[in-house]
């Protein structure tokens, strides 16, 4: 997952009116997007919806198992997991065969047919990564680990074209076309998982030099669509990928998952649907309008909607219920959060001014009014289900304390150099989203106009936020993170200082005795020794509180009757192709609505 993603999508936050999906022979998902995103280049993909839109169409060595829980890998275009040498320094990956990309003109020298995919391509991808021109947000995932691609960084800004990645990585080989070989500086447990991230998708190299600047907006993969059409604030479109090599249903899972039919299409070719579309729908009112009329196959409950859907005991109420709709809650692991700018020379220079602004967050009451008493107060920067979380933790920041957070304030002004009754004056970076996140967005105000804090708002569409936050221009921010593999160190290098801006440490937050105790814990598999380290680390960012921490989600998803194999899946984004529409369901369950 990952993705930074607004803290206001609490609420799923959706647009635009659709107009009715047409009677079809074709099997068609129509799923709600909040967002438009900035395009599909897996070297950009930071945030949950760019992901989505592009692993439709990409793939990298290792997915997560659909159904099965504890969440682990298992190979999607590697033949198996990852054969790990007795030092753990040295993987050997091998690849399917008769893996193919989408036809496309940028291969010439098949005349348009796609070329099988190599463990070059996986090569060129993983060097794209670290190239300085390209500016990819996931370098921090093989920077400082693989031999020689740190060097290849150091000096990719010198390159002139794109030559430059012929240039030999010691640490990347591939001995023959379906064998991948890493080689490492030393152990990094975490490798298999970050292999199933969208940055690592393999890219051709013919559609990078083929469409220069454009790439973005013409993907080549090898995944089970294709994009047949993208239209900005409006949908994005796919088709079935005449190429694919073909994949099938899941065949384990929970033993409640066979109870509930999720196996029922178990060893079945996938994708079922012929079409996708995501239809980029902003005004969460408007979202929940399109699915109660069918337009949409699932969606998110608004909070203005919520009582109305859910009773008392968290049961769907009998007028959905009987329409054939059904409910799914599910615990996330995410964390929503309000970033400061460590950088900036107001909010990066004064720890009592944060901490004053993240006493006078009520969390209680954000939860109530805007997560209908479904959320969990967060302490620090780890979620609940990961090992490393601790719910015992104490925060004297984390709560609502009015005269303490007065009494910070007081101290902020001289850490300042200000005079008490002087004003301080922030700017927080919002976006131009539904009701819920400007509403969201006067909570917080509120707060701070008690300390005597006025606060500028800059509105952005989604793209110009990320924009923004990449490249330093943020003062405040809220943001969230949903986990991109499980495991706390996922968290903690969003405060590691090597990961600032434009990389995932977007508040550009340094501590050196917070990077030394990362350094030492990310080489180490989950143990007591290391959970020891990650309750140091966490104290530290207490003190120093770069973040105001806001809550962990629970998500409550519903979906028409039809819609069949949907789950929430904390960790993916290319579960798509397992959806199946069942038509004979759909057009019995529609005359209900």
């Amino acid at each position: 997952m990952k993705k930074i993603n607004l803290f206001f999508t609490a609420v799923i936050l959706l647009g635009l009116p659709l107009a009715a999906v047409q009677p079809s022979a074709a099997m068609e998902l129509n799923l709600p997007m909040p967002l438009e995103i900035k395009g599909f280049d897996p070297s950009q993909a930071n945030d949950l919806y760019s992901m989505t839109a592009l692993m439709q169409i990409y793939e990298p060595l290792y997915q997560y198992a659909y159904l099965e829980r504890p969440y682990k890998p298992e190979p999607l275009i590697a033949e198996s997991l990852p054969e790990i040498s007795a030092d753990k320094l040295v993987y050997t990956i091998k690849l399917k065969k008769g893996v193919r990309f989408q036809d496309d003109k940028c291969f010439k020298e098949t005349k348009g047919k796609g070329r099988e995919l190599t463990a070059q391509d996986f090569i060129f991808s993983f060097k794209r990564i670290a190239d300085k021109k390209v500016n990819s947000n996931g370098w921090w995932i093989f920077r400082d680990h693989i031999i020689g691609l740190d060097e290849f960084y150091e000096n990719s800004g010198e390159a002139k074209d794109m030559k430059y990645y012929d240039t030999p990585v010691e640490g990347l080989a591939a001995p023959d076309p379906h064998t991948l070989v890493i080689r490492l500086k030393k152990p990094y447990p975490q490798l298999s998982c970050i292999l199933t991230m969208p940055y690592t998708c393999a890219v051709p190299r013919e559609a990078v030099e083929f469409y220069g600047e454009e790439f973005l907006n013409h993907p080549i993969g090898t995944g089970p669509y294709k994009l047949e059409k993208s239209i900005r604030a409006s949908k994005i479109t796919y088709v079935r990928n005449s190429t694919f090599r073909g994949e099938t249903y899941p065949s384990k899972g929970a033993p409640e998952d066979e109870q509930n039919g999720m196996l029922a299409d178990a060893g079945k070719p996938v994708p079922f649907a012929d079409r996708l579309t995501f239809h980029i729908i902003k005004e969460s009112s408007v979202m929940w309008l399109q699915f109660l009329s069918g337009n949409l196959d699932r969606a998110g409950i608004p909070k203005d909607s919520y009582d109305a859907a859910i009773d008392e005991n968290k049961n769907l109420r009998p007028k959905l219920a009987e329409k054939g709709m059904q409910l799914l809650i599910t615990p996330d692991l995410d964390l929503t959060y309000v970033a400061f700018n460590m950088e900036d020379s107001i909010v990066g220079k004064s720890p009592a001014l944060r901490q004053a602004l993240s006493l006078c967050l009520d969390r209680e009451q954000l939860i109530h009014h805007f997560y209908n008493n479904h959320a969990i107060e967060a302490k620090g920067p780890i979620p609940p289900g990961l090992a490393g979380y601790d719910p015992d933790l104490q925060n004297p920041f984390a709560r609502f304390d009015m005269a303490k957070a007065k009494e910070k304030m007081a101290e902020a002004r001289r850490e300042l150099g200000l005079a008490p009754d002087s004003p301080i004056e922030l700017t927080y970076d919002s976006q131009n989203n539904d009701i819920t996140s400007r509403q969201i967005d006067e909570f917080y105000t509120d707060g701070f106009k008690q300390l005597g804090v006025k606060i500028n708002y800059n509105v952005n569409t989604w793209p110009q936020f990320l924009d923004r936050i990449k490249n330093k221009k943020g003062q405040v921010w809220g943001q969230a993170w949903g986990a991109d593999y499980p495991d706390a160190e996922n968290f903690l290098q969003l405060l590691y200082g090597p990961n600032a801006s434009p990389g995932d440490n977007n508040a550009n937050y340094k501590n050196p005795e917070f990077d030394k105790l990362y350094e030492q814990m990310k080489l180490m598999e989950d143990s007591p020794e290391r959970r020891e380290i990650i309750k140091k680390m966490v104290a530290i960012v207490i003190k120093d509180s770069p973040w105001i921490f806001c809550t962990h989600r629970i998500r409550f998803n519903v979906n028409h009757g039809w819609l069949k194999n949907y789950t929430y899946h904390s960790l993916g984004s290319n579960y798509c192709k397992y959806y199946r529409i069942d038509e004979t369901a759909k057009k019995e369950l529609k005359k209900k609505l």
